[in-house]
Protein backbone atom coordinates (compact mmCIF):
# COMPACT_ATOMS: atom_id res chain seq x y z
CA UNK A 1 0.00 0.00 0.00
CA UNK A 2 1.74 3.34 -1.24
CA UNK A 3 -0.18 6.45 0.38
CA UNK A 4 0.67 10.04 -0.07
CA UNK A 5 0.09 12.14 2.92
CA UNK A 6 0.46 15.96 2.73
CA UNK A 7 -1.33 19.21 4.23
CA UNK A 8 -2.43 21.43 1.49
CA UNK A 9 -4.12 25.05 1.31
CA UNK A 10 -7.14 25.32 -0.13
CA UNK A 11 -5.77 26.85 -3.54
CA UNK A 12 -3.14 23.67 -2.75
CA UNK A 13 0.14 25.62 -1.54
CA UNK A 14 2.63 23.39 -0.10
CA UNK A 15 5.16 25.33 1.13
CA UNK A 16 7.59 28.30 0.66
CA UNK A 17 11.07 28.35 0.41
CA UNK A 18 11.47 24.56 1.58
CA UNK A 19 9.49 24.64 4.82
CA UNK A 20 5.62 24.74 5.83
CA UNK A 21 3.62 28.13 5.72
CA UNK A 22 1.70 27.16 8.46
CA UNK A 23 1.90 25.51 12.25
CA UNK A 24 -0.81 22.73 12.91
CA UNK A 25 -0.23 20.95 15.53
CA UNK A 26 -3.10 18.23 15.52
CA UNK A 27 -1.70 17.72 11.73
CA UNK A 28 2.12 17.16 13.48
CA UNK A 29 0.45 15.15 16.19
CA UNK A 30 -1.73 12.99 13.39
CA UNK A 31 1.51 12.62 10.63
CA UNK A 32 3.43 11.44 13.42
CA UNK A 33 0.87 9.05 14.22
CA UNK A 34 0.35 7.56 11.25
CA UNK A 35 3.56 7.27 9.64
CA UNK A 36 5.51 5.62 12.93
CA UNK A 37 6.57 2.42 12.18
CA UNK A 38 6.41 2.77 8.63
CA UNK A 39 8.90 3.71 5.52
CA UNK A 40 8.56 7.04 4.49
CA UNK A 41 9.88 8.30 1.55
CA UNK A 42 10.64 11.97 0.39
CA UNK A 43 12.47 14.15 -2.16
CA UNK A 44 16.14 15.73 -0.87
CA UNK A 45 14.85 18.99 -0.41
CA UNK A 46 12.10 17.45 1.70
CA UNK A 47 14.44 15.63 3.97
CA UNK A 48 17.36 19.28 4.51
CA UNK A 49 14.17 20.48 5.14
CA UNK A 50 13.79 18.61 8.31
CA UNK A 51 17.22 17.96 9.02
CA UNK A 52 17.14 14.36 10.27
CA UNK A 53 15.53 11.38 10.00
CA UNK A 54 12.66 10.70 11.68
CA UNK A 55 12.12 8.58 14.93
CA UNK A 56 10.50 5.48 14.60
CA UNK A 57 10.48 5.98 11.04
CA UNK A 58 12.52 4.37 8.17
CA UNK A 59 13.26 7.03 5.64
CA UNK A 60 14.28 6.75 2.15
CA UNK A 61 15.83 9.97 0.13
CA UNK A 62 15.20 10.34 -3.27
CA UNK A 63 18.39 12.14 -4.97
CA UNK A 64 19.59 12.39 -8.22
CA UNK A 65 23.23 13.77 -6.48
CA UNK A 66 25.37 9.54 -6.91
CA UNK A 67 27.69 10.90 -4.05
CA UNK A 68 24.74 11.82 -1.55
CA UNK A 69 24.44 10.09 1.88
CA UNK A 70 23.13 11.10 5.11
CA UNK A 71 23.67 8.38 8.38
CA UNK A 72 20.36 6.42 8.85
CA UNK A 73 18.56 6.80 5.53
CA UNK A 74 18.20 4.62 3.01
CA UNK A 75 19.01 6.50 -0.49
CA UNK A 76 17.77 6.00 -3.75
CA UNK A 77 18.40 7.92 -7.12
CA UNK A 78 14.18 7.21 -8.61
CA UNK A 79 11.02 7.04 -7.64
CA UNK A 80 10.94 3.50 -8.49
CA UNK A 81 13.86 2.40 -6.90
CA UNK A 82 12.30 4.04 -3.78
CA UNK A 83 9.39 2.02 -3.64
CA UNK A 84 11.73 -0.77 -4.49
CA UNK A 85 13.27 -0.49 -1.10
CA UNK A 86 10.20 -0.58 0.65
CA UNK A 87 8.86 -3.48 -1.25
CA UNK A 88 9.26 -5.74 1.93
CA UNK A 89 6.67 -3.90 3.70
CA UNK A 90 3.16 -3.64 3.83
CA UNK A 91 2.93 0.38 4.33
CA UNK A 92 4.87 3.36 2.75
CA UNK A 93 4.28 6.85 3.02
CA UNK A 94 5.13 9.06 0.37
CA UNK A 95 5.57 12.70 2.53
CA UNK A 96 7.01 15.02 0.02
CA UNK A 97 7.90 17.27 -1.97
CA UNK A 98 5.86 18.87 -4.53
CA UNK A 99 7.84 17.07 -7.34
CA UNK A 100 7.83 13.15 -5.48
CA UNK A 101 3.49 14.67 -5.42
CA UNK A 102 3.71 15.35 -8.51
CA UNK A 103 5.31 12.12 -10.54
CA UNK A 104 4.22 9.34 -7.66
CA UNK A 105 0.15 10.58 -8.99
CA UNK A 106 1.43 11.01 -12.76
CA UNK A 107 2.63 7.56 -12.66
CA UNK A 108 -0.52 6.32 -10.59
CA UNK A 109 1.26 4.58 -7.76
CA UNK A 110 -0.51 5.88 -5.14
CA UNK A 111 -3.47 3.62 -3.39
CA UNK A 112 -4.62 6.15 -1.44
CA UNK A 113 -4.17 9.92 0.12
CA UNK A 114 -4.47 11.03 3.91
CA UNK A 115 -4.76 15.14 3.01
CA UNK A 116 -4.88 17.61 5.65
CA UNK A 117 -6.85 20.30 3.70
CA UNK A 118 -6.39 23.87 5.65
CA UNK A 119 -9.35 25.60 4.98
CA UNK A 120 -7.21 29.10 3.87
CA UNK A 121 -5.11 30.04 0.75
CA UNK A 122 -1.88 30.93 1.19
CA UNK A 123 0.86 32.61 -1.50
CA UNK A 124 3.79 29.60 -1.98
CA UNK A 125 6.54 28.17 -4.49
CA UNK A 126 4.84 24.65 -4.24
CA UNK A 127 1.76 22.90 -4.70
CA UNK A 128 0.41 19.91 -4.83
CA UNK A 129 -1.28 18.43 -7.53
CA UNK A 130 -5.28 18.99 -8.33
CA UNK A 131 -6.86 15.59 -6.76
CA UNK A 132 -8.44 14.25 -9.83
CA UNK A 133 -12.02 13.02 -8.68
CA UNK A 134 -12.21 10.65 -11.71
CA UNK A 135 -9.50 9.19 -9.55
CA UNK A 136 -10.23 9.66 -6.58
CA UNK A 137 -12.94 9.25 -4.16
CA UNK A 138 -13.33 10.70 -0.89
CA UNK A 139 -13.80 7.60 1.73
CA UNK A 140 -13.40 9.85 5.25
CA UNK A 141 -13.35 13.34 6.36
CA UNK A 142 -13.16 14.78 9.81
CA UNK A 143 -13.44 18.64 10.18
CA UNK A 144 -12.11 20.75 12.67
CA UNK A 145 -12.41 24.55 13.59
CA UNK A 146 -9.29 26.72 14.75
CA UNK A 147 -8.57 26.82 18.24
CA UNK A 148 -5.72 27.97 20.91
CA UNK A 149 -3.36 25.19 19.61
CA UNK A 150 -4.00 25.57 15.61
CA UNK A 151 -4.70 28.91 13.90
CA UNK A 152 -6.59 28.14 10.74
CA UNK A 153 -9.82 25.37 10.19
CA UNK A 154 -8.80 22.10 8.47
CA UNK A 155 -9.99 18.59 7.72
CA UNK A 156 -8.39 15.56 7.63
CA UNK A 157 -9.81 13.55 4.56
CA UNK A 158 -8.76 10.37 3.11
CA UNK A 159 -9.19 9.43 -0.83
CA UNK A 160 -8.81 5.78 -2.25
CA UNK A 161 -8.50 5.21 -5.55
CA UNK A 162 -11.15 4.33 -7.33
CA UNK A 163 -11.19 0.45 -8.91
Amino acid sequence: MITIIAAIAKNNALGKNNDLIWHLPADLKRFKKITSGHFILMGRNTFESIGKPLPNRTTIIITRNKEYYKDGCLIAHSLEEAIELASSEEQLFIIGGAQIYKETLAKGLADQLDITLVHQEFEADAFFPEIDKEIWKEVAREDFVADEKNDFDYSFVSYKKKS
